[in-house]
């Protein structure tokens, strides 16, 4: 059962998320921040992971607290379902076209976090959000699930554009990552026995 759930109470935000890496891609996200809930839809939709997120956070204020807590916890519980990542391929990549955006993500499901972001947003803002709040959710994300990950985008004038097929891209990375490997499926995938 490779599943994930996990419970993040701060004076901020108050998070739960669990996950199935083995689903269909549906998902059930609810944080508050529209535009948000959007990309974290189609992060579900994409890499084929159930996703349900219900956060509250202090919205109030703004967006940020909610968008990184859901991030660490995502990452989190993406890290539980791994297990000892046996069996999986462990490295993932896609290059995705959306209209006028192409962008690239690779990843390493290594257990060392580490972020290469090369992602230039035309407008600060997408609606109400904040577009670097984007960068946020992926360093959380890639530090509490022990990921190395890079995103370039290679072109984009949309801002909208360029960020939702940033989350495509990793959706579709962690896809291949995460997926079992038929000739090596009780193998960790390292000489070093461990991840």
């Amino acid at each position: 059962m490779r599943q994930g759930k996990i419970s993040r109470r701060t004076a901020e935000t108050d998070i739960t998320v669990t996950l199935d890496l083995d689903g269909s891609g549906r998902y059930d996200c609810r944080t508050g921040v529209g535009f948000f809930d959007h990309m974290l839809d189609q992060l579900s939709r994409h890499s084929l992971i159930d996703l349900t997120v219900a956060a509250k956070g202090d919205l109030h204020i703004d967006d940020h607290h909610t968008v990184e807590d859901t991030g660490i916890a995502i990452g989190q519980a993406l890290s539980q379902a791994l297990g000892d990542k046996r069996g999986i391929r462990r490295y993932g990549a896609c290059l995705l076209p959306m209209d006028d955006a192409l962008v690239r993500a690779a990843l390493d499901l290594s257990g060392r976090p580490y972020l290469v972001w090369n992602v230039a947003m035309p407008t600060a803002k997408i609606g109400t959000f904040d577009t670097e709040l984007v960068r946020e959710f992926f360093q959380a994300l890639s530090t509490h699930g022990g990921i190395t990950l890079h995103v370039d985008a290679l072109h984009g004038i949309n801002s909208h554009h360029i960020a939702e097929a940033a989350f495509k891209a990793v959706a579709r990375a962690l896809r291949e990552a995460v997926e079992t490997d038929p000739r090596k499926a009780d193998a960790i995938p390292s000489t070093k026995g461990a991840l």
